[in-house]
């Protein structure tokens, strides 16, 4: 499998002063991505103080905040990747300039609308399903030209999220009388099972050439295979029996595997690298968090609500920020074995966030308001940061003069 990272895509050279934002997807999807989890978090944190409610009724606030965070910061860090990973995969150039700007143009007004009037919840929906159903063609086209048919799995979980989304829509236009439960627990765990699919493609690889050690990593299909279907059987459970104690197997069985894939593909060298600590660490917390799942079950006194913050922030924001670092200094030409500096910062930040949000609750629950305030806080720096950093990054032309 080759590396949407490492492989720097054929094209013909540029002129230096080309405005590069629009060259391919990863470049406006990551830096708005970062940015909207920026203004997303920060409005969320000032209503969560402020106790305001939303003016659209037929969702809570902690759905609508929660929908926004899966559906469309996610959704975008997924976009950016997909479009980017797929021309690499096939050979086949992907979305770029004026229609890679109107696609992000129909995810940027769905978030405009659901930050600024969520009210007119019928307009955000409009846009945010244009958005998703144009990435699933604009994704599958090639892969189905090529006839590159493994790349189906990664393709149906993207379609997955669609119909998740459509689903919460239909509970906000007030079409249904529910559904964002299930959208809300089918956009967060597709989300994980993404990560876990695209890390074991890539993980080892990563560390194979970014240590200075020799070292060979293999994986075991057993476990690949069997993550999937305990990760499947678990979403099926809470969407429908919602078994309690199918819910702490299947966690427990999810997060035992899962330890012994990061334990296998552990070697010393990747401590002095930030772009794999970063993410390495990131999978480890995204576990934590089946572990905390299969525990609130067993203990009235830990809350489901630390297990999905260990895979919001601790999984999915910690994870999304290390590939996004690292896609955007491969794929611009730069070396990814010497980052900025403030990566140190970016990623300490956002696992400190995500350690206000676990853990600090569980050791002072009495403090648990400031632990919420704490975890916003860090994040919003993190990705400040990041959008401060990368912007020239994204924004320029490749170092190499390649089209890209």
């Amino acid at each position: 499998m080759q590396s949407p990272v490492h492989i720097s895509p054929p094209g013909k050279k540029l002129p230096d002063n080309q405005y590069a934002l629009f060259n391919l997807g990863f470049r406006p999807f990551f830096l708005l991505a970062a940015a909207f989890a920026v203004i997303a978090i920060a409005l969320w944190s000032w209503k969560y103080t402020q106790l305001s409610s939303l003016s659209l009724s037929t969702v809570t606030a902690s759905q609508w905040h929660a929908h926004e965070m899966l559906y469309g910061f996610a959704f975008a860090v997924i976009a950016g990747f997909l479009l980017t990973a797929v021309k690499n995969w096939t050979g086949i150039q992907t979305l770029h300039g004026r229609p890679l700007m109107a696609l992000v143009a129909c995810w940027a007004m769905a978030r405009c609308v659901m930050l600024i009037a969520p009210d007119q919840v019928l307009i955000a929906a409009g846009f945010d399903l244009c958005f998703n159903l144009w990435l699933i063609a604009a994704v599958a086209q090639p892969v189905i030209k090529v006839k590159q048919w493994r790349q189906l799995g990664v393709l149906s979980k993207v379609i997955l999220l669609t119909i998740g989304n459509a689903a919460f829509y239909a509970q906000a236009t007030g079409l249904a009388n529910n559904g964002a439960h299930a959208a809300l627990w089918m956009g967060l765990l597709l989300n994980v099972s993404l990560i876990m699919v695209i890390s074991r493609r890539i993980l080892p690889m990563f560390i194979e050439r970014g240590v200075k050690e020799e070292v060979s990593l293999k994986n075991a299909h057993w476990i690949d295979r069997l993550l999937m279907v305990a990760l499947v059987a678990l979403l099926i459970n809470i969407l429908t029996l919602d078994a309690e104690k199918a819910n702490v197997v299947l966690g427990l069985t999810i997060a035992l595997l899962s330890s012994f894939r990061l334990w296998r593909w552990h070697t010393p060298g990747i401590w002095r690298v930030p772009l794999l600590w970063s993410f390495y660490c990131g999978l480890w917390l995204m576990n934590a968090g089946f572990f905390i799942y299969a525990l609130s079950f067993l203990n009235p006194g830990m809350s489901q609500i630390l297990a999905i913050h260990c895979w919001a922030i601790g999984g999915i924001g910690v994870i999304t920020l290390a590939m996004m670092a690292r896609v955007s200094l491969g794929h611009t030409g730069r070396n990814i074995h010497t980052p900025p500096r403030s990566v140190h910062w970016i990623f300490g930040l956002i696992m400190l966030s995500a350690l206000c949000r676990v853990l600090l609750p569980l050791i002072h629950p009495e403090i648990y308001r400031l632990s919420v305030m704490l975890a916003a806080t860090c994040w919003i720096a993190a990705f400040a940061l990041f959008c401060v950093t990368y912007w020239p990054i994204l924004s320029q032309p490749r170092t190499d003069g390649m089209a890209g």
